[in-house]
């Protein structure tokens, strides 16, 4: 067991981390990293029991992989469980404790990986509180591309660590494409090494309440995180997005980009942007933005940007956050072209998402996501 700081935390490097979720209090909702969170629409994650037939879900698949990758078990006892990730809340901390056998996914050193690796994680019944966890090992100086889609429904709470080696760079695309009715909480840690890359995707659409915490940990000099997010929250639904990239190092880049969309009543999005440069971090390059469109009233979109900084002695610095409506310029600009209003406002969206979608290095999986937007907006009658 590791637990650091008793006390409420003044800072994101004295937060509470532990292994054991007897050290995390019960939550109240007044936390400061609950209290945009709807505790009641969590299902069971906090602290409902969990039945013999949770060890059934979720179900992986996958189809012929490449060479240099092989996904197997990842046994409880394998040291890599817990090396990257140390739980920071009680549901992650259930999470570990809680899962049976998880995924072990592994990409050969200097292996340069020739098609994207797919995976697809089906969810179980509602009723029925899952947990999992994943570990996914980059070999040193390889090259990949691995997207992990959530579908179904179901109630999960899960953890995916990720390890990339010395020089190694990798594409990370998560999806989470679920059911209305299902309920996600996810911690994903990134561990980079010397001169390592990571650009990861976040794509989130489904669910009726999604919560998912990114965080990054350098481990040696010229390591990059570029971390992008795609939302689109429709009535009803609260999707929650927060990182954390904790530079501890010197000469090390981060970039934080995330963009969503919201319609129709209720419809709750949180942004929460966290990013710590360290005393003996010198050279840290990082920026971090959020954007958020309101297609309709009753939408609301959280966003919140935070900067702690330690040292002067850095690169650059800087966060943007920015929610509205509609530019209605662009609008008149296309209508007055004979575009009807309702396409108009389905090629802005398109528009204000695409550059992040471009992101994803897989044409299938760009075309079906920017039909998944289309689709929200056709039937909002948009």
């Amino acid at each position: 067991m590791t637990t650091q700081a008793s006390a409420p935390p003044s800072t994101k490097s004295q937060a509470l981390r532990s292994y054991d979720v007897a050290d995390f209090p019960a939550l109240t909702g007044l936390e400061e990293e609950w209290r945009f969170t709807p505790l009641k629409r969590l299902r069971g994650l906090l602290d409902g029991a969990v039945s013999d037939e949770s060890a059934h879900w979720p179900a992986r698949e996958y189809g012929q992989l490449p060479e240099g990758v092989r996904i197997g078990t990842l046994a409880n006892d394998d040291p890599r469980r817990g090396s990257v990730l140390t739980p920071v809340d009680r549901i992650s901390a259930r999470a570990y404790g809680e899962s049976q056998l998880g995924t072990l996914v592994e990409v050969a050193r200097e292996a340069v990986v020739a098609e994207p690796v797919m995976i697809t994680v089906h969810g179980g019944p509602t009723d029925v509180v899952a947990f999992a966890h994943t570990f996914v090992d980059i070999g040193s100086l390889s090259e990949s591309v691995i997207v992990l889609q959530h579908v179904g429904t179901g109630t999960l709470a899960d953890n995916v660590e990720v390890s990339v080696g010395d020089g190694a760079k990798l594409t990370l695309v998560t999806v989470a494409d679920w059911a209305a009715d299902a309920v996600q909480a996810q911690h994903l840690r990134v561990r980079l090494g010397r001169d390592a890359k990571v650009v990861h995707v976040q794509v989130t659409l489904g669910g009726d309440l999604v919560r998912q915490y990114t965080s990054v940990q350098y481990t040696d000099r010229g390591g990059e995180a570029e971390l992008y997010g795609v939302y689109f929250a429709d009535s009803g639904q609260h999707l929650e997005h927060r990182q954390l990239v904790d530079h501890t190092v010197p000469d090390c880049r981060s970039h934080v980009g995330y963009r969503g969309a919201l319609q129709g009543e209720s419809a709750h999005t949180v942004w929460v942007g966290d990013v710590l440069i360290r005393a003996e971090a010198t050279g840290t390059d990082t920026y971090e933005i959020n954007r958020n469109l309101l297609l309709s009233d009753g939408a609301r979109a959280d966003s919140v940007p935070n900067l702690e900084i330690e040292t002067g002695e850095i690169a650059g610095a800087g966060h943007a956050s920015a929610t509205g409506r509609f530019d209605d310029e662009q609008l008149f600009y296309l209508m007055a072209r004979g575009i009807p209003a309702a396409e108009a406002r389905r090629l802005v969206v398109r528009g204000f998402f695409a550059e992040l979608i471009n992101k994803i290095p897989v044409e299938s999986l760009r075309e079906r996501l920017g039909d998944a937007i289309e689709a929200r907006l056709a039937k909002a009658g948009a």
